[in-house]
Parts: C-alpha cells; structure tokens; sequence
C-alpha cells in the first residue's frame, strides 16, 4: 500500500484537456519521478487522474500544477488515499490552487 493522489476535474462538454493532461502527467513521471497508475477515468460528473509513486508533497505539487494548466476545467482537488483503497473518492480532500 502506497500513498496516491487523485485529481478530480469536472467533467466538460469539451473533453480535448483530457489527452493534454495525460501527456503532461508523462512529463511529471520523468521530472517529479512519479507514476500515473492508472488511466484516468469518468466518475460520476467528475473525471479523475491517479498518480504515486512519490511523497504525498510531490503529488499535490504535481496535482497543482495539473490543475493550473491552461486549458482545464476549474474546480479541480485531490484527494490524498492509498493504492489499494476500496473505491475512488475516499481519503482527504485537498483543495488545488485555480489559474
């Protein structure tokens, strides 16, 4: 069981900052040394991103600069869990800076 950090984003009409923000998470797994251990997926009204591999310092400065790209969705948070933890959403939520 590792610490993970899920970044939530609210789901848009206009889905083309998904795929941006997939190949920014690449650039952090290589600079922060983190890892995007799943794909991210839709839940509920919500689309979210999962990354470890790090601190939970570097994966809420990683989830930061994720939710201040240009081009995303306002609204984003993180929520600090684990690798293993029985559903998305649960653990502490923790609020992202906005562009």
């Amino acid at each position: 069981m590792a610490v993970m950090v899920e970044i939530h984003f609210p789901v848009t009409a206009d889905d083309e900052w998904i795929d941006d923000v997939g190949d920014f998470l690449i650039d952090l797994e290589d600079e922060l040394r983190l890892e995007e251990v799943e794909d991210g997926e839709e839940v509920g009204d919500e689309y979210v991103f999962f990354i470890a591999g790090a601190n939970e310092r570097t994966l809420l400065k990683a989830a930061s600069r994720v939710a201040t790209r240009e081009g995303v969705p306002s609204g984003a948070y993180a929520m600090v869990t684990v690798t293993d933890a029985a559903k998305v959403g649960m653990g502490r939520r923790v609020s992202l800076p906005v562009r």
